[in-house]
């Protein structure tokens, strides 16, 4: 929750005194430690696609201040001011200490971390973002729930769920969007099923780019989260777009799994791309898996780097597989992304009699041209 790029989102870190400090009023206190990072590729002012951050500090009865950079030198700076630029691909976690001196050399000092992205592809504005600093329903005017089931009824791949749009299945809280699948009864289009849970489409489309989503996935046999995109062009039905970009079908659209993770297996995630040859109409498919022990214990990033001449797809800034880009396959349109949290199934398989609810837990979703 606590990244940040061209946004200019503010960490603050405020330390003080308390009533009653014995110490000299001459030391300082109230050390105030903002953090803006400025941005991630060649238009930052070193030149060099970093990763920069500015750094202010100020502090009552100091008279000058030091800054480090993870383990690097100390940088004096009187003015409490300073620039400071990460060169590691990716996102990572980086420490910042500041001091802040009296006249005499007494002086108080705090570290905080920040989350810095830097990509050697150059994507560095932030165009589409949802960080889940909000309580409730998703943001409508950022996702649209797709709950009309396309398949005589059903969703494909022989799911056993209903999607809906209700807060019982998917709501916002705490810093992060719940997407919480359940075993229940529901009848929808005189179609019933034994679970409910929520499929949510973006309402903004872009081509290129980098793509991020970080979560917490469900533990539960039998569930099937995914993290995805589709072309724009599918004009599936109940999905945001209509025809508005085409209706070319599925899988001539284009289908880039950035993460789904099978209902069997929940110390692993898959990678996958499913696609209509553009010449010849021919289905092809191809990806691949790592292993990821804590999944559904720990938050992990899963993201993907796309542009004309290729497609990686990373968990936690380490690439598990790569597609080669290219005119005959549908990637060079628009996409959109999905989330949902899916039962049984083709991935999700059998789910056990005791199986009562799981959830998808998403920290944010951001997108980087």
């Amino acid at each position: 929750m606590n990244y940040l790029h061209r946004a200019l989102i503010i960490l603050m870190l405020v330390i003080s005194c308390s009533e009653g400090d014995s110490q000299p009023n001459n030391i300082p206190s109230k050390l105030v430690l903002n953090v803006t990072i400025v941005g991630s590729d060649a238009t930052n002012p070193n030149g060099d696609g970093s990763g920069v951050v500015q750094v202010s500090a100020s502090a009552e009865n100091a008279v000058r201040y030091a800054f480090r950079f993870e383990n690097g030198d100390l940088q004096e700076s009187p003015s409490g001011s300073i620039e400071h630029a990460f060169t590691k691909v990716g996102t990572h976690s980086y420490t910042i200490t500041a001091w802040a001196y009296s006249e005499a050399g007494d002086f108080v000092n705090e570290t905080l971390s920040v989350e810095v992205f830097k990509s050697d592809e150059g994507f560095a504005t932030l165009v589409f973002s949802d960080e889940f600093e909000y309580e409730g329903s998703p943001d409508s005017e950022k996702w649209h729930h797709q709950v009309i089931p396309p398949n005589n009824g059903g969703w494909y791949n022989n799911e056993l769920q209903h999607y809906t749009d209700r807060a019982d299945n998917s709501f916002v809280s705490d810093g992060t969007l719940k997407i919480v699948a359940l075993k229940e009864q529901y009848t929808t289009n005189s179609s019933t099923k034994s679970y409910t849970s929520a499929r949510l489409n973006s309402k903004f489309v872009f081509t290129y780019g980098r793509i991020e989503f970080r979560a917490k996935l469900p533990i539960e046999k039998g569930t099937w989260p995914a993290f995805w995109t589709l072309g724009a062009n599918i004009n599936e039905t109940g999905n945001y777009f209509g025809d508005q970009y085409g209706s070319v079908g599925w899988p001539a659209c284009g289908e880039i799994d950035i993460m789904e993770q099978n209902g069997w297996n929940k110390n692993s995630v898959i990678a996958h791309f499913h696609w209509g040859d553009m010449n010849t109409g021919e289905y092809m498919n191809s990806g691949g898996t790592t292993s990821i022990s804590d999944a559904s214990s720990a938050f992990h990033i899963y993201s993907m780097e796309w542009n004309s001449s290729s497609i990686k797809i990373y968990v936690d800034n380490e690439m598990i597989y790569e597609l080669p880009n290219s005119s005959n396959k549908p990637y060079n349109n628009l996409h959109y992304v999905l989330m949902n949290l899916a039962i049984g199934g083709t991935l999700g398989g059998d789910v056990p009699e005791n199986f009562t609810q799981d959830i998808l837990e998403i920290d944010y979703v951001r997108v980087y041209q």
